[in-house]
C-alpha cells in the first residue's frame, strides 16, 4: 500500500496555473488556531503578513482552503476559518453544531487573528453563521456578504447539497471519493475538485480515505425559529450588505431576493453568472472583483 503525501501549502501553483493568476511571488500562508472552551480550539489560515483585512467563511461540508483561488487573485491580508467540525477545526464531542455557538467560535476567532477587519464573508453555512455571528457580535462585522445563502433556505432547496454531504464516510481508493465528488459537482473543472479533496479529506492506515469534516449527523436543515431569528437580524442590520447569488444555484431563489429587499432595502444584490451554490469554486474571480470593490 502507497501513502499519499500530502502538504496544504504546496498546491496552490496549481489555483495559479488553472485561473492563470498574476502572483509574482509565493504567498505568505500560515495556519493558526484559537482556544475554545472544552479544549477545543478554531483553526484558520492566515494569508499575508499583516492584519486580516477580510474574513472567510465556507459552507458546510468544505474547510478554508475553498477560498484560495480567491484569496490569490485578491491578494491582501485575509483570514479564512475553518468551522467548529471541519477541516482542522476540533469537533462538538456531541456532533451538534448550532449556529449560535459556532458565530461565538468565529467571534473568538476574530478576536484573535482579524478583530479590525473590513468585512465578512460567509459561504452558505458559513453565511449563515456569519449572520448569526452579526447578531451576537456586531462590534465584528462592519461589513457582511452572504455567498448563495439567506435565512430562507429549506431542506428542498439544498437536497442536491445534502445528497452529497450525508453520502459514504469513507472510500476505498482516493479515486472513487474523487468519482462521487465529480457526479455531484457538474460545474466545477477535475483539477479543482481533486485540490479540494485533498484539503478535505484524509488516508487512513489501512490505505482507505475519508472525508475530514464531522459527519456523526445527519445533516437536516436548521430549525425555522432559528431562521426567523435570522430574518430579523438581517432586516436589522446597520452595516452595509451585500447578497451574492449562483445563476445557476438552487439555494436562493428571486422570492429570497424580494424577502431581503423587503427587510433591507439598502441590500446589495449580485448575480454571478454560470456559478452554482459554490461561487467560489466556480466563479472565484468574479466573485474575487465583487470583494475588491467593497474593499
Amino acid at each position: 500500500m502507497t501513502r499519499s503525501s500530502y502538504d496544504e501549502f504546496e498546491l496552490f501553483h496549481e489555483n495559479i496555473a488553472e485561473f492563470d493568476l498574476s502572483v509574482s511571488a509565493p504567498p505568505v500562508v500560515s495556519r493558526v488556531s484559537a482556544p475554545l472552551t472544552n479544549g477545543r480550539n478554531i483553526s484558520a489560515l492566515k494569508w499575508g503578513a499583516g492584519e486580516p483585512r477580510l474574513v472567510l467563511v465556507h459552507g458546510g461540508g468544505q474547510n478554508a482552503h475553498t477560498w484560495d483561488t480567491v484569496a490569490l487573485a485578491l491578494g491582501v491580508d485575509l483570514l479564512a476559518v475553518d468551522l467548529p467540525g471541519h477541516g482542522h477545526s476540533s469537533w462538538n464531542e456531541d456532533g451538534d453544531y448550532p449556529l449560535e455557538s459556532m458565530a461565538d467560535d468565529v467571534a473568538l476567532a476574530l478576536d484573535e487573528f482579524a478583530p479590525n477587519a473590513e468585512v465578512v464573508v460567509g459561504m452558505s453555512l458559513g453565511g449563515l453563521t456569519s449572520l448569526m455571528l452579526a447578531g451576537r457580535h456586531a462590534r465584528l462585522v462592519r461589513n457582511l456578504i452572504l455567498v448563495d445563502v439567506t435565512p430562507g433556505v429549506t431542506p428542498a432547496k439544498v437536497k442536491a447539497i445534502t445528497d452529497f454531504i450525508n453520502g459514504p464516510q469513507t472510500f476505498p481508493s482516493f479515486d472513487d471519493l474523487l468519482r462521487r465528488t465529480i457526479e455531484h459537482n457538474p460545474t466545477r473543472s477535475e483539477s479543482s475538485l481533486r485540490r479540494g479533496i485533498l484539503h478535505n479529506s484524509v488516508q487512513l492506515a489501512d490505505g482507505s480515505w475519508q472525508w475530514r469534516y464531522d459527519r456523526r449527523k445527519p445533516h437536516r436543515g436548521r430549525d425555522e425559529t432559528v431562521l426567523n431569528q435570522l430574518w430579523l437580524v438581517l432586516g436589522g442590520l446597520s452595516c452595509p450588505f451585500t447578497l451574492v447569488r449562483g445563476s445557476l444555484s438552487p439555494v436562493v431563489d428571486d422570492e429570497d431576493v424580494a424577502e431581503v429587499m423587503r427587510r433591507l432595502p439598502s441590500a446589495n444584490v449580485r448575480v454571478v453568472d454560470g456559478a452554482g451554490h459554490s461561487v467560489q469554486g466556480d466563479r472565484p474571480l468574479e466573485l474575487t472583483e465583487i470583494l475588491r470593490a467593497l474593499l
